[in-house]
């Protein structure tokens, strides 16, 4: 077992709560790029959105606000993804100090469950769990249906969101450009709500930890 220290998880929190905000709101400039995708494809399957045999400045800058969109998604999601996992596993040591014998996983899974195939179907859910559980205080009844809904909609925004990106950038037809604008929106309301839901957890379980280890005298003079 490495070593254990309690140790304060609210500003890797505010971090991560900040990350997944930043999230949100390039989520929120996708679907509005994806709705002007949409509307520049029903200019084109009008007939309206061609001049002179070339597309229209308004179907051009509807792709290229998709294009920027997409960027900034992908350099969120990045950034969140490090500061949600530096939160996370500091939430995973206190817990171990809280209960060293409640975590079916080794600490390394704090990590390698998201990028090891097919363990990251399930493994950081159990791994969210446990640290959940061991964090709930004296007396509690853990309730999971926090994690289970965030993580439900997680697995749904990453893997949905894969195929419609795909769909999009396969279609060539104004119909297809339109009903792939219309999946894209979908997929990023979804993971919107994924991201407030994991805001939420972050919250909650970091006032869990910090209310714990005040209630529980022994491990104060180590928490920093």
């Amino acid at each position: 077992m490495p070593s254990t220290r309690l140790r304060s998880p609210l500003v890797p929190g505010r971090v991560a709560v900040t990350a997944l905000g930043l999230v949100a709101v390039a989520d929120l400039f996708d679907l509005w790029a994806g709705a002007a995708v949409y509307r520049a494809a029903g200019d084109l399957a009008a007939g309206a959105g061609v001049l002179g045999g070339r597309l229209s400045p308004r179907a051009h800058r509807a792709d290229l606000l998709h294009s920027v969109a997409g960027g900034l998604q992908s350099l969120t999601l990045l950034g969140c993804g490090a500061a949600f996992l530096v939160w996370l596993y500091r939430a995973r040591v206190n817990a171990e100090v809280f209960d060293p014998d409640g975590h079916s996983k080794a600490r390394a899974w704090v990590i390698a469950g998201w990028v090891v195939p097919l363990a990251g179907l399930w493994y950081p859910r159990r791994v969210v769990l446990d640290v959940w559980d061991a964090s709930v205080p004296a007396g509690g009844r853990p309730r999971h249906g926090l994690i289970n809904l965030w993580w439900a909609l997680w697995l749904v925004s990453v893997n949905v969101g894969r195929l419609m990106t795909d769909l999009y950038d396969s279609a060539h037809t104004a119909a297809g450009f339109r009903a792939a604008a219309q999946q894209v929106m979908a997929a990023d309301a979804v993971d919107l709500a994924a991201a407030a839901l994991a805001i939420r957890l972050v919250v909650r379980l970091t006032r869990m930890q910090e209310r714990k280890a005040l209630v529980q005298p022994v491990f104060a003079p180590a928490l920093g």
